[in-house]
């Protein structure tokens, strides 16, 4: 059940800028997969006699797990979840706005329960197509006697695969002021003195700030309704080719880590 707790995961994450770059930062950047630290915070499932919880989702869900839309409050990306169980190991989850779907989760739990595969497909925060992957899990404790395969507390181990429209973003400074596109429609135009500027694209994130420090770092906060809900810390390598980036996410009490190639 990786959709309701991936939902902006990746939105922070990093479509051609100018040819010439005037600062390091300018141009198109992509993540690199296999230099993708995950946040080591478990996230706590119970689906036991016919409910499903999400204990560690910001807010937490609770919703029968009878395959029907039921109403949620209080998150961006979706406001109905549906929780079918498929059968003793596999459960789906299918999440709408307004009545449309904009996100898919399947998640299979192994034989020997301790580990876990799920397949996503999630347009909640895309303006294009959808952002598909795969990915893995590691049970970290079992959940409740009598309860359901997916119970308990799970650590993402593996983003297997991801698709390249949550993977690239690009960046051009001009002057004092930072633009940033990506793929999926995110766009913002700041300036480098911490002041608020608009944030589009992103049910979740309506505002946005950015500070450089030095030559090579840019600080980044992305704010909802003017909460802080995540800080992104950007350090370009001398070489002008990597980027070392690190998210702190401030909803779920997270950390997560990638290096970024300049493309």
């Amino acid at each position: 059940m990786k959709t309701a707790m991936l939902a902006g995961v990746l939105a922070g994450l990093l479509v051609p800028a100018a040819a010439f770059a005037q600062n390091p930062i300018d141009g198109t950047w992509k993540i690199d997969m296999s230099k993708v630290h995950l946040p080591t915070k478990p996230d706590v499932l119970v689906l036991k006699d016919g409910m499903f919880q999400c204990k560690t989702c910001v807010p937490p869900i609770k919703v029968r797990a009878d395959g029907t839309d039921q109403p949620v409050s209080g998150h961006p990306y979706f406001d109905s979840i549906a929780v079918e169980v498929v059968d003793k190991h596999t459960v789906k989850e299918t999440d709408k706005k307004n009545g449309k779907v904009v996100a898919t989760d399947t998640t299979t739990v192994a034989p020997d329960g301790k580990s876990a595969t799920f397949e996503f497909s999630d347009s909640s925060a895309s303006q294009g197509a959808p952002v598909t992957g795969k990915g893995s899990m590691t049970r970290v404790a079992a959940g409740p006697a009598g309860s359901h395969a997916l119970s308990g507390s799970w650590r993402t181990r593996h983003i297997n695969s991801m698709s390249d429209n949550a993977l690239t973003m690009s960046f051009k400074q001009d002057g004092d002021t930072l633009s940033m596109h990506s793929p999926t429609g995110q766009s913002y135009t700041a300036r480098l003195d911490g002041t608020d500027a608009p944030f589009k694209g992103d049910p979740g994130v309506n505002s946005v700030s950015v500070r450089k420090s030095g030559k090579h770092r840019y600080v980044e906060t992305d704010k909802r309704d003017g909460k802080v809900v995540s800080i992104a810390t950007m350090t370009l390598h001398p070489d002008g080719k990597t980027m070392d980036v690190a998210i702190d996410n401030k909803l779920r009490g997270t950390t997560m880590s990638f290096v970024a190639m300049k493309q």
